[in-house]
């Protein structure tokens, strides 16, 4: 803790700014910071299913349906649980499992920085994952906060070779949200090049075991729920418009915006994707363990290429944190006035971004 003093400091530094202009955007706009943080959106969902369980579903004038079963169980599990002792709502319940989990994600984001570059890299590593523009969902009652800390804590329990303890997490990961897979694979080929280098062991074993426990059991309960077997989340997540194309819809809604007043739009989101490409080929260059580039890859690839709601994708890819170590090395190289002058300067602009966003369309 004493190592990641730094780490957690910038993080809560940076919450506390991006939270400060929300709270200063909402009494101008005449919102609720607290409603815009805890009820509304995908946080009106997981309330939900803490309050009633699952079974709850939205009939579209399209036909379409919604139904809650899209959403994994572990977030509304700790809402029920931490309203439960405190008297909170739901909502403000889910508040207080995202902060938690936001420090959580941060030790772990430094912990795996610090192994791998040291422990000034690992600081600036959380404070850049902490400014990203969509930044914002840490602090809401979404299960992004949460999903990073487990995610973070596996990879950096398999880097060292803790095999019970990542098997666990990513099972904890896998009932948090679907892109869960990608911390399972990132588990089982860290196991697989530990053995290749003559590591055998029993803990080994039932680390691999554990990992697909918890995304295994939640698909095949909706299965059963549904009656649609194996394929059963598949067509509930499709009833939300949710699948996987390659990213030919993203691309065709890229291009429509090139092809549109809205050019400037389409512009940016190109320069969006080239940027987290580049920055994923940068981390492939640099030679982060396999582990990370599974993780990351998958990541990416599932925000990107997957058809569903084009205005989750920045969210999608906040927990691919791995993106953010080489910049994290090149402000570690930087005195400290001046990485301190960007990171800060990213900041104020995620703030100020987040409560336009917040104020505005707001994350789906």
């Amino acid at each position: 803790m004493r190592r990641a003093a730094p780490a957690l400091a910038a993080f809560a530094a940076v919450r506390l700014l991006v939270l400060g202009v929300l709270a200063g955007w909402c009494a101008v706009a005449g919102s609720s910071p607290h409603t815009l943080l805890s009820a509304r959106w995908d946080s009106l969902w997981y309330a939900r299913i803490a309050a009633e369980g699952y079974g709850y579903e939205v009939v579209l004038p399209s036909g379409a349906v919604h139904s809650n079963l899209a959403f994994f169980p572990l977030l509304p599990w700790l809402e029920r649980a931490v309203a439960a002792v405190t008297g909170l709502s739901y909502g403000s319940a889910g508040l207080v499992v995202s902060a938690v989990a936001g420090l959580a994600a941060a030790w772990g984001v430094f912990a795996v920085a610090d192994r791998l570059h040291g422990r000034r890299a690992g600081v600036w590593a959380v404070a850049l994952w902490a400014a990203l523009p969509v930044g914002i969902v840490q602090s809401m009652a979404y299960s992004e906060s949460l999903f990073t800390a487990l995610a973070a804590w596996a990879l950096h329990h398999a880097l060292r070779g803790h095999w019970v303890a990542a098997g666990v997490l990513a099972a904890g990961a896998g009932l948090t949200r679907p892109v869960g897979a990608a911390v399972v694979a990132a588990v089982w080929v860290a196991a697989v090049l530990a053995a290749r280098r003559g590591e055998r062991s029993r803990r080994m074993a039932l680390g691999v075991l554990l990992a697909p426990m918890g995304a295994a059991a939640y698909v095949l309960w909706v299965g059963r729920h549904t009656g649609g077997g194996l394929l059963g989340y598949l067509d509930v997540q499709a009833g939300w418009g949710n699948g996987f194309d390659g990213g030919w819809a993203f691309a065709r809604f890229i291009g429509a915006r090139l092809a549109s007043p809205a050019f400037p739009a389409g512009l940016g989101l190109l320069v969006g994707v080239a940027l987290v490409l580049w920055l994923y080929g940068l981390c492939v260059r640099r030679r982060l363990p396999a582990a990370l580039l599974v993780y990351a890859g998958i990541v990416v690839a599932l925000a990107l290429c997957a058809s569903g709601y084009f205005g989750s994708k920045p969210r999608l890819l906040l927990p691919a944190f791995p993106l953010l170590l080489p910049p994290a090395v090149a402000l570690a190289r930087l005195r400290t006035g001046r990485a301190v002058a960007v990171v800060g300067s990213l900041a104020l602009v995620a703030a100020v971004y987040g409560a336009f966003w917040l104020n505005g369309s707001g994350p789906p």
